[in-house]
């Protein structure tokens, strides 16, 4: 495997707050803290792999996000214990026209969107991130894209979402889910990639795929429904 996810990436205009209300929602511990970036881990015990890093923007959010977190739960009680803690450090209810679902829609602090789940079986080994959500034109082509990249085999495949997992079976899974809707602009949260592996090499096979490089040194790319993701490089 020449890559593998290591960081969901969201651009906020206060990363140390925004760092703050994520840790203090899941349970996790922040590992670093400055103007331009705020970074924040699981537990151990948790099973999740990816960092949540929070990098600094001038750019106001204006659009709902193509990239979300699903939080689980293990009991209706305990998904209520997890909407109160959200909004008491910050979050607050919306409607993005869900109608009547059995998992509630919020904002954290810079109104980002999450959903936190009613208890679902498959999601009984997730840790606190059930999964990351990517709206998609097409997930099975996206997800047949992400697969090899992340190293995640794919584990549900169906007209409306596309599933991919850790082969651990542990930590959140990647959810492509269909949308009517093209992406407009430049997204909020991306995905980073470590590389394991010849720069070259991988560069080509990521091209082939159906990535496009968006920056001379090659690390900047979008995937085939222009998503941008980042290729992390050893020094």
């Amino acid at each position: 495997m020449a890559t593998r996810l290591v960081n969901l990436v969201t651009a906020a205009e206060q990363p140390a707050r925004l760092a703050r209300f994520w840790a203090d929602l899941l349970g996790w511990r922040t590992t670093t803290e400055s103007p331009d970036e705020a970074t924040v881990q699981p537990p151990p015990d948790d099973g999740c792999e990816l960092t949540l890093v929070f990098a600094a923007t001038f750019r106001p959010k204006t659009d709902k996000n193509r990239l979300h977190l699903d939080l689980s739960s293990t009991s209706g009680e305990n998904q209520r214990e997890t909407v109160a803690r959200a909004v008491s450090l910050g979050a607050r209810p919306i409607d993005i026209g869900q109608h009547n679902v059995p998992w509630i829609v919020l904002a954290d602090p810079e109104d980002n969107e999450f959903c936190v789940l009613e208890p679902r079986e498959e999601y009984a080994n997730s840790g606190a991130i059930a999964a990351i959500v990517v709206d998609a034109q097409d997930p099975a082509r996206l997800a047949r894209f992400w697969s090899p990249l992340a190293g995640w085999p794919i584990t549900a495949d169906e007209p409306a979402i596309t599933t991919l997992r850790n082969p651990t079976g542990r930590g959140p899974t990647l959810e492509f889910l269909r949308v009517n809707t093209p992406k407009h602009g430049r997204n909020r949260l991306h995905l980073d990639l470590a590389l394991h592996g010849d720069h070259t090499a991988e560069t080509r096979r990521l091209q082939a795929a159906g990535a496009r490089s968006v920056a001379a040194g090659q690390t900047d790319f979008t995937d085939p429904e222009d998503n941008e993701f980042r290729l992390l490089v050893p020094h």
